[in-house]
């Protein structure tokens, strides 16, 4: 199959029990991002707009680890989202396309297939079409106008709004794998997409910046995963010569370069963006160095020794393919998806997410770790 037909799906554990305390919480989250944190979006949006998009994650297996039944998340269980709920005290935050009365705890904008640039600029680009892009418009401009909607129902004026997400925490990310994925898997070389890089990092930082301005005063910026490792451009990208990989791990060299370079410039509009706004809390999260440390050393961390077979799918090297993926008829789960780090060709299982996150909450992977970031 070509490699327009990517998937929609496009980004050991502490042994020290989750740490709950009064002296760390929140009163609400508010979520913005892609599939990694989509909570029930996707599915709502394909439905309302009648999309030729066919739907997977209302499909068992997924959701089977936790919830026991599909629960409209790309994984198995539960994502990085709903752990930061549980730790907090409040509710798995709602999907903002639920229309949910009562956004009171948070709501959830993220979107599977979302991007940080709008369809329309990423069409612009080097033979991308509009299919290549799967027609969502869902982007991280998007969903904060979402925002901006929804708002009215929980403050009015300026200071008022203030007061109110003074103790709420903004996550704005994970974002931008998939802008890559898409020109990546269309035509563009590592060193076409190099020069938007920059473009898509500001763009975050931008909407940081309008976040904080909305009254937002504690905010969580996750980087962006290994994108060389990812199942979907593995197998894009099979045929790539031997030099093109990283040895110790098989994920592709140049592709996490180039998630390094976006992170590296992440982190630096991070830094800046605190510099500017000295009342926030802005928390960069590593989602790089976590992973990759997972894929390096699965065994120590207790996941089987091929790190990048996925748990749910059906054949080939890493047991993926484009046209019978996770959620289908006769593609199969794996036994045990808490040994495996990746759940289907692009998500992880839950079992790697609460590794991630437990090094976010405390360190050593976000800066500062989340319990040391509370105003």
């Amino acid at each position: 199959m070509k490699r327009t037909d990517l998937s929609i799906f496009s980004f050991l554990l502490f042994l020290v029990p989750l740490h709950s305390t009064q002296s760390y919480t929140y009163n609400s989250i508010f979520s913005f991002g892609d599939s990694y944190t989509d909570t029930g979006n996707f599915n709502a949006y394909v439905l309302a707009k009648n999309l030729s998009i066919s739907l997977t994650t209302d499909k068992w297996p997924y959701g089977q680890t936790f919830f026991h039944h599909p629960a409209d998340r790309f994984c198995d269980g539960r994502l990085i989202l709903d752990f930061l709920a549980e730790e907090f005290g409040l509710p798995f935050i709602e999907p903002y396309l639920a229309k949910k009365q009562r956004f009171q705890q948070g709501a959830n904008f993220a979107v599977a297939g979302a991007t940080v640039l709008d369809p329309t600029e990423l069409i612009k680009q080097k033979n991308l079409t509009k299919s290549a892009v799967t027609g969502l418009n869902v982007s991280l401009n998007f969903q904060l106008k979402w925002f901006e909607d929804m708002k009215g129902s929980l403050c009015h004026s300026k200071k008022e709004c203030r007061n109110y997400f003074t103790s709420s925490m903004f996550i704005v990310g994970e974002i931008g794998v998939n802008d890559y994925l898409y020109m990546l898997t269309n035509g563009l070389t590592v060193t076409q997409v190099h020069p938007y890089v920059p473009i898509i990092v500001e763009t975050i930082a931008s909407a940081i910046k309008r976040l904080i301005h909305q009254g937002g005063r504690t905010l969580l910026v996750p980087g962006i995963v290994p994108m060389g490792c990812l199942t979907q451009l593995l197998t894009a990208f099979e045929r790539d010569e031997y030099s093109s990989y990283d040895h110790e791990t098989g994920c592709i060299r140049r592709f996490n370069m180039l998630s390094n370079y976006h992170n590296s410039l992440l982190l630096k509009a991070v830094k800046e963006l605190r510099v500017k706004y000295p009342h926030t809390r802005i928390i960069y999260a590593d989602y790089y160095k976590p992973l990759f440390r997972l894929i390096k050393f699965p065994k120590r961390y207790g996941f089987q020794p091929t790190p990048l077979r996925v748990c749910c799918g059906k054949g080939g090297k890493y047991n993926w393919n484009f046209s019978e993926v996770c959620g289908m008829p006769h593609v199969s789960v794996c036994h045990d998806p808490s040994k495996y780090i990746f759940w289907d060709g692009v998500h992880l299982t839950e079992a790697s997410y609460q590794y991630i996150f437990k090094s976010w909450l405390k360190g050593p992977y976000a800066h500062p770790p989340i319990l040391d970031a509370h105003l």
